[in-house]
Order: structure tokens, then sequence, then C-alpha cells
């Protein structure tokens, strides 16, 4: 029977998963970035629309 105890590695798997992670969160980022920068253009025309 294997022990449980046992830590487990965390070699280049948990390096991978850190590298994806920072990959996802900078494209999300980047989206949300370019979702609120389009927002505020759209925002701005209709208040010039309408006055």
């Amino acid at each position: 029977m294997a022990n449980k105890d046992t830590p487990k590695e965390h070699g280049k798997s948990g390096d991978a998963r850190e590298e994806r992670l920072k990959a996802a969160l900078k494209v999300n980022m980047a989206r949300r970035k370019a979702q609120a920068k389009a927002r505020a253009a759209s925002d701005d025309k209709a208040d010039k629309d309408e006055g």
C-alpha cells in the first residue's frame, strides 16, 4: 500500500501550469481592456448624438 503522506513533486508540470495561467490572464486582461475602451467610445458617441 502506498503512503499517502508523501509530498508530490511539483516539477515542470507546476511551472507549465503557472505559465498557462499567466498567458490566460494576460489575454483576458487585454480583452477586458478592449471591451472597456469600446464601451467608452460608444458612450462618448451616444452623448454627442443626444446633445
